[in-house]
C-alpha cells in the first residue's frame, strides 16, 4: 500500500452512535442503516461494529442485503425500496428480507408469488417521492390481509422531509398524518436520523439510524459533538511534496491562486478521483499535525495543494487529516455546497479502508 490516502473506520464509534440514539429514544428499536456500503465506510465494517446493538439493518437493494447476509445472518433486513423485478422474490423468502412495498406493480407481483413473505407499506406522508396516499393505505392493508394471506403486513413506513430543522412544523405534521394511519397490529417506522433527535416519535418505532450512525449530524445549526456524536471515519493522507513558491507564483490549474509573497506550498496525495470534493474552495482546511492549513489552488484529481506559511517546519511525509478526527465532515461538505452524506459515500473504491 504505497500511497498514503487511507479511511479509518472508528468500530468504537459507530458502537457509541448507535448508543447515543438509544439512550435519547428509549423503548424504540434501532434500525441501522448501512446502504451505499455502509454510507462509504465499507458495510461489512459497519455490520460488525453496529451489529451487537442494532435490532436490524436496512440498505436499498438486494444486492446489498446479501452482502450484508454474509456477514449478520439473523437479524432483520428492510429493504428500503422494496424489490424491483419478480425475479428478486424468492432471495427476498431465502433470506428473510422485508420489503418496502410503494407501487401498485409491486403490489400485483406479490399478489401472483404464492410463497409466504413479510413486507412493510410505505405510506407518502408529504415527501412526495415513494409510498402511497394516506387515503389509499387503509384499502391496500385491507387487501393484503383478505387476499395476500401468504403474505405478512409486519408494519407501516415513511419519510420525514425537514426533520433536520428543528423550527420546521413539517415534521410534526407528518406525524400527525401518519398517526391517522393506525392498523391494528401493525408496527411503524418513520424517524430518520433528523428525527431521533427532533421527532415525538411513537412507542415501540423502528429508527432508522442514518448519518447519525456515521458522526455526522443530522441537524441544521448543531454540531455531531454537540449531539453527542463521535466521527466514524477519519480521511487521512500526507504531504508528498513541499514546495518553495515565490510571490507571484499561480498554484494549479486555471492558475486561480497567486501566492502574495515567498512561501512554502504543500502537495496532498488526495482529489476528487478519491472522493475529496472537486469543489471545495480555496480557504478550505485540512489538518498537519492538528494545526489547520488552508487548500489553496483547485482540486486535482489526485492531489490538492495547501498554504504551510502556518507551518514552515511541514516536510513531505508528513500525516494530513481530511476529515474525521478533529475536523468534522460536515464543515468540509457546508464549504463543498454539499451534505456529509454526499461526501462519505462518495469515497471511491480506491481509498482503502482501514478499521481502527
Amino acid at each position: 500500500m504505497s500511497r498514503p490516502l487511507k479511511a479509518i473506520v472508528h468500530a468504537s464509534a459507530l458502537a457509541h452512535n448507535l448508543a447515543v440514539m438509544r439512550r435519547i429514544q428509549p423503548g424504540r428499536r434501532m434500525v441501522a442503516v448501512v446502504k451505499a456500503d455502509g454510507y462509504g465506510h465499507g458495510l461489512e465494517n459497519v455490520v460488525r461494529a453496529a451489529a451487537p446493538e442494532a435490532d436490524a439493518f436496512a440498505v436499498s437493494s438486494v444486492e446489498e442485503a446479501l452482502a450484508l447476509r454474509a456477514v449478520e445472518a439473523h437479524k432483520p433486513v428492510l429493504l428500503l425500496e422494496g424489490f424491483f423485478e419478480e425475479a428478486e422474490l424468492p432471495l427476498l423468502e431465502r433470506f428473510g428480507l422485508w420489503p418496502v412495498v410503494h407501487s401498485p406493480e409491486q403490489l400485483e407481483r406479490l399478489a401472483a408469488y404464492r410463497s409466504e413473505l413479510t413486507v412493510w407499506l410505505k405510506a407518502d406522508t408529504g415527501m412526495n417521492r415513494l409510498g402511497f396516499r394516506a387515503a389509499e393505505c387503509a384499502r391496500i392493508v385491507e387487501r393484503i390481509r383478505t387476499s395476500m394471506p401468504h403474505i405478512t403486513l409486519r408494519g407501516l413506513v415513511s419519510h420525514l422531509s425537514s426533520a433536520d430543522d428543528p423550527d420546521s412544523p413539517l415534521t410534526g405534521w407528518q406525524y400527525k398524518e401518519f398517526g391517522h394511519l393506525a392498523v391494528a397490529g401493525a408496527e411503524y417506522s418513520v424517524s430518520n436520523s433528523a428525527g431521533i433527535f427532533t421527532a415525538p416519535t411513537l412507542p415501540d418505532e423502528w429508527l432508522r439510524c442514518g448519518i447519525a450512525l456515521y458522526g455526522a449530524s443530522p441537524l441544521v445549526g448543531r454540531s455531531a459533538a454537540e449531539l453527542g456524536l463521535r466521527p466514524a471515519m477519519t480521511l487521512e493522507s500526507e504531504l508528498i511534496s513541499v514546495r518553495p513558491c515565490l510571490r507571484g507564483d499561480t498554484i494549479g490549474y486555471a492558475a486561480t491562486w497567486e501566492c502574495p509573497e515567498d512561501m512554502p506550498v504543500g502537495v496532498v496525495a488526495a482529489g476528487y478521483g478519491d472522493g475529496y470534493p472537486r469543489h471545495a474552495p480555496a480557504g478550505t482546511r485540512v489538518l498537519i499535525g492538528g494545526t489547520p492549513v488552508p487548500v489553496i489552488g483547485r482540486i486535482c484529481m489526485d492531489m490538492f495543494m495547501v498554504d504551510l506559511r502556518a507551518l514552515p517546519g511541514a516536510r513531505a511525509g508528513d500525516r494530513v487529516v481530511l476529515w474525521g478526527e478533529g475536523l468534522p465532515v460536515e464543515e468540509i461538505a457546508a464549504g463543498s455546497g454539499t451534505i456529509p452524506n454526499d461526501l462519505l459515500s462518495g469515497l471511491t473504491s480506491r481509498v482503502p479502508r482501514l478499521v481502527a
